[in-house]
């Protein structure tokens, strides 16, 4: 079994920053592609930020400047850093990975249960 378990989650007021971690667990024989997804009440999943292995970059439009991706290959987690939050930033956020599992070496696509972020005006 594969686990990500995210942390860091909490209520901040606009302008301030929080720090989400994730880290995976379990039976893992590597890990290519991370990321954090967001979803708000009555709204579709988003992409938020992702990181490959090699530590290659990519953010949504509104992260761009404020959010910061980060991940440390050796401990299987990966970070957020979050600056500057807005209301609108209020959602459950979520992180993925793409993992090969040990025992059959076959791609998983795993997920965190969630963190909510609030941020009030």
């Amino acid at each position: 079994q594969v686990q990500l378990v995210e942390s860091g989650g909490g209520l901040v007021q606009a302008g301030g920053s929080l720090r989400l971690s994730c880290a995976a667990s379990g039976s893992i024989f590597s890990i290519n592609a991370m990321g954090w997804y967001r979803q708000a009440p009555g709204k579709q999943r988003e992409l938020v930020a992702g990181i490959t292995s090699g530590g290659r970059t990519n953010y949504a439009d509104s992260a761009k400047g404020r959010f910061t991706i980060s991940r440390d290959n050796a401990k299987n987690t990966v970070y957020l850093q979050m600056n500057s939050l807005k209301p609108e930033d209020t959602a459950v956020y979520y992180c993925n990975a793409e993992v090969i599992k040990r025992a059959t070496m076959v791609l998983f696509d795993a997920w965190g249960q969630g963190t909510q972020v609030t941020v009030s005006s």
